[in-house]
């Protein structure tokens, strides 16, 4: 078989399971797109490259399959950077082919050249020049089990332009893929599994860091079962969410920075915590030196370089957590820790009655009014994926998960503009789902453009946009911390429902909860796209996201919802 380069990439990418690629074509990639069509790959347009990488990843969030993006040289390789960054740090498997000048050229400042490879070597599981087209198909190979083996990530491919026109006699690669250095153990030692069980067993108040990992290994099961079988609390990460259900009795919430007050303060309290899939990021602990001071630290985790890298480990194991829940579940025994769930119960109790005077408060239309209406008329089944800020914080808080890959957001990078084109990815792969992308007035005009790839693809997606008027997160913090002072932070915003009309969705406006409910009904019962509108409380209790840890604070130390003026409060625990 004859096959240019170009031909190969396609070849290969269907023999790798890959259904559609996100992209757009320029110069020095044109001739990798000509063949396209004489494969089975669907190819999504997407307006801006940045966003392809977004929606590849949404992608495979959504699916649990490598998502793949396609851009030019130049400009449209370097415009892939924020999305291979973000899937980097949120150990996502991507796989990036790049266009690149004539392998002669490379090094003379031809027009539209970068050193891509080189730009991409600190986010990037791995990447590739190919310089000699018999090195491409196995080249992709690699890519994409690199990228979904061990901690998923990454992987970029760069083809020079005569790379993508050789031809040669094409013979696809047999047997596995053997490369020397990426060989991770994860080889589970019998003892460590006894300790970890022995440890949960003489532990008075432990608690179950959840984290992405969980949900990458498919290992919500196995948690569900543990945590019931032996009453052990969870608390999850924000990408930990859906790992375990939260609406669950032995649920805490979300951990960490704007986390629940049950999950800080246990965690705080615990005299065991027992971490898996998670990498003890600065946004979930607080400060390191007063964090979950009197807890013995288990950790699992697959990449070893995150064990004792933040918090130090009394228990490393460095193993799948789906390996090590099912070998722990069978050795672990039931305690009676009634003062410590009673202890949880009391928490939770004051928080709930504290949301409740919130409610009660008179405000105008408010963030939690928006998410948590959203949640009840979807019954807690959408698949959500937010963008970053305040929108994040409250999607995670008032949008009750119940099943993995169930919300996705950017949690290491937190990438503005990151909801929308994620959004398209996870409509794409899970088309009979429900998909909402929930998104600030700042962030999601970072990628607006992408109404258009919404419309072309015509997805039913569903889009509300949160508006008070401000970078809210950056406001919030400068009402706080920097003495009221909001500078480069209040927004002239566009009228987004006209602005969606003019892209071809439908549109409505919500300014109450009225209007709201209408609005988000509508717009579930539309068979096509659809954008929502909130405008909502900007300054104030009404504005602001609880509870909050300042920086430097340890979690126990955090922020809470005010009582409004003139509410009583029963009950009331300090």
């Amino acid at each position: 078989m004859i096959r240019t380069g170009a031909q190969i990439v396609w070849e290969m990418l269907q023999r790798e399971g890959v259904e559609v690629v996100f992209g757009m074509p320029g110069g020095s990639i044109m001739t990798t797109y000509h063949p396209r069509q004489e494969y089975g790959v669907r190819h999504v347009l997407i307006r801006h490259e940045q966003a392809a990488a977004h929606a590849a990843d949404g992608y495979a969030r959504a699916s649990g399959r490598v998502g793949v993006a396609m851009a030019t040289s130049g400009p449209g390789a370097t415009n892939l950077t924020t999305g291979i960054a973000t899937a980097m740090m949120d150990s996502i498997p991507l796989v990036c082919i790049t266009g690149q000048v004539r392998s002669s050229m490379i090094g003379s400042d031809a027009f539209q050249e970068a050193d891509i490879t080189g730009i991409t070597l600190p986010i990037t599981k791995h990447n590739y020049l190919v310089t000699d087209v018999h090195d491409l198909a196995p080249t992709i190979r690699e890519a994409f089990y690199i990228a979904s083996t061990g901690r998923p990530g990454p992987v970029l491919i760069d083809l020079p332009l005569d790379v993508q026109t050789a031809k040669i006699e094409f013979q696809p690669p047999q047997g596995d893929v053997c490369l020397a250095g990426y060989c991770p153990d994860l080889t589970i030692d019998p003892a460590d599994v006894e300790w970890m069980a022995a440890a949960l067993a003489e532990a008075e108040r432990p608690v179950i860091l959840a984290g992405h990992g969980v949900v990458l290994s498919g290992a919500a099961h196995l948690l569900r079962t543990l945590a019931e079988s032996a009453e052990l609390p969870v608390t999850t990460t924000l990408l930990g969410k859906g790992s375990f259900p939260d609406h669950h009795p032995l649920c805490l919430g979300m951990m960490g920075m704007h986390g629940a007050v049950a999950a800080n303060f246990a965690i705080q309290e615990a005299d065991l915590l027992v971490a898996l899939g998670m990498r003890f990021d600065d946004r979930v602990t607080g400060c390191l030196e007063r964090y979950a001071p009197s807890a013995r630290k288990i950790h699992v985790d697959l990449d070893p370089a995150e064990i004792s890298k933040n918090v130090s480990a009394d228990l490393a194991v460095v193993a799948d957590v789906r390996d090590v829940l099912e070998r722990l579940s069978p050795l672990v025994v039931r305690s009676d820790r009634s003062a410590w769930m009673d202890r949880i119960a009391n928490w939770k109790a004051d928080a709930a009655e504290r949301e409740i005077l919130f409610r009660a408060s008179g405000l105008g239309l408010t963030a939690p009014d928006v998410v948590r209406e959203i949640w009840e008329q979807t019954g807690g089944e959408a698949l959500v994926v937010t963008d970053v800020g305040q929108n994040q914080m409250w999607s995670a808080q008032y949008y009750a998960s119940s099943r993995p890959r169930s919300f996705l957001s950017s949690g290491g990078l937190g990438t503005m503009g990151f909801a929308l084109p994620a959004a398209i990815g996870a409509q794409i792969a899970r088309p009979e789902d429900e998909v909402w992308a929930i998104a600030g007035d700042g962030g999601f005009q970072m990628n607006i453009q992408e109404l258009a790839t919404v419309v072309q693809e015509d997805l039913p997606l569903r889009i509300a946009v949160l508006n008070n008027g401000y970078l809210g997160m950056v406001r919030q913090w400068q009402e706080h911390f920097y003495d009221g002072r909001y500078e480069a932070t209040k927004l002239l915003n566009p009228d987004f429902v006209r602005v969606a009309e003019a892209y071809g969705l439908r549109a409505w406006r919500g300014t109450s909860c009225d209007e709201a409910q209408d609005a988000i009904d509508r717009a579930r019962n539309l068979p096509s796209a659809g954008l929502i509108e909130f405008v909502i409380e900007g300054e104030g209790e009404g504005g602001n996201v609880y509870p909050m840890v300042p920086s430097g604070a340890a979690l126990h130390e955090m922020m809470r919802r005010p009582i409004p003026v003139g509410a009583s409060k029963s009950g009331w625990s300090g």
